[in-house]
């Protein structure tokens, strides 16, 4: 970390988290200066499910960084596990996915970004911006550019003046780890009435468990319970981390810039955490950014923002429709598992190997099986 903050720089970013990380390194490859500041001290932790798909793991490489399997665990599928039935599919192309610890996510990318020159300031609050710049607690740092990776409730976004936006239904997630042998290669879904249920292996002794659910009342350890299967597998489990919640939902704003101004990761927008795509698209869209700026051409982010989020937010809306609707998530966990076609056209779908014009005729074949199931 650097000392002092400078008092001029290309591109500002404020939020140090893997989003803001993320542009500091893109912009870099692009030969910006960049400063980052984030309030908190690093490394950040943050509820998440902490597997990337192989598609977020190809936008993290396009970053240059590249996770030692021995600081994570690798996975070759998903899971989707029900009341009495299970399905799986495995990533197209024998791809894997990869699941890490989001604090040493944050350090190998906090490690990336000052080998690339990036001035990086943690503890080191921002009061406020102005078409100039942007104001710390005593200083002032004139910015060509100001990005706004500050998360879901973005003061950036707020201060700019870009609204808040639709506010759709969003669900209330929580995330704990336990120590305990992986009991799977898959990255698992538990699927219940109340709630769902996710399971992946971080390392070779612990698995990150999250629930999600629309009852803000409802914490990890009542969830957990209302899913025998996974109840039963982390029985006798030692929790050995804190509990950690978080918002979760799909959630689209009308824009993500405005003058010189840009929205990056949860601050432009989200998806629900079902799809795993969340950290994956903060990458692609730093990557997208850093090609817009030198050019000065917002409108090409714009456009490319609308487009990345497009698939997984169509993912999202599809598998939510199974929330608390358990016979419709029996009637679809036996189609795909009598017909585990679909369940894999459906995996590279969502990572991206078939294109989103697939998802109509997808979504039509999966409702046709599941009428005549």
């Amino acid at each position: 970390m650097t000392a002092s903050v400078p008092k001029t720089t290309d591109v500002f970013v404020i939020g140090g988290g893997p989003a803001g990380l993320a542009v500091a390194i893109a912009a870099r490859q692009k030969g910006f200066e960049v400063v980052v500041a984030d309030g908190t001290h690093a490394p950040i932790d943050k509820a998440c499910g902490e597997g990337f798909l192989p598609d977020g793991l190809a936008a993290l490489e396009r970053l240059g960084i590249r996770i030692p399997l021995g600081l994570g665990r690798p996975f070759c599928g998903i899971r989707f596990v029900g009341a009495d039935i299970s399905a799986d599919a495995m990533f197209p192309g024998r791809t894997l996915g990869l699941a890490v610890r989001r604090t040493v996510l944050h350090q190998l990318m906090m490690e990336r970004a000052s080998q690339l020159g990036a001035k990086l300031h943690y503890g080191t609050a921002v009061s406020g911006i102005s078409a100039e710049g942007v104001h710390l607690c005593d200083r002032f740092v004139r910015a060509r550019w100001i990005i706004g990776a500050d998360g879901f409730n973005s003061r950036v976004r707020r201060w700019a003046g870009m609204g808040e936006g639709h506010r759709p239904r969003m669900r209330y997630a929580f995330r704990q780890h336990y120590r305990i042998p992986p009991w799977s290669d898959h990255m698992e879904v538990y699927w219940g009435e109340r709630c769902q249920g996710y399971a992946t292996a971080v390392t070779n002794d612990e698995v990150c468990v999250a629930v999600a659910s629309p009852d803000p009342h409802l914490r990890l350890e009542e969830g957990v319970k209302l899913l025998p299967h996974l109840s039963a597998r982390l029985s006798g489990a030692q929790a050995v981390s804190a509990e950690r919640g978080s918002l979760t939902g799909n959630r689209q704003f009308r824009r993500v810039s405005k003058d010189n101004v840009v929205l990056v990761g949860d601050a432009s927008g989200t998806v629900d955490a079902i799809t795993g795509e969340g950290m994956g698209l903060a990458f692609s869209q730093a990557v997208a950014l850093a090609e817009s700026l030198p050019a000065r051409d917002l409108a090409h982010y714009e456009v490319q923002h609308r487009k990345l989020a497009m698939r997984p937010l169509g993912m999202a809306r599809l598998m939510l429709t199974l929330d608390g609707r358990p016979r419709l998530q029996h009637r679809t966990l036996r189609v795909f598992q009598t017909h585990p076609e679909i369940f894999q056209r459906l995996i590279a779908l969502h990572v991206g190997v078939l294109p989103p014009t697939r998802m109509v005729w997808d979504g039509l074949t999966l409702g046709w099986r599941l009428l005549t199931a």
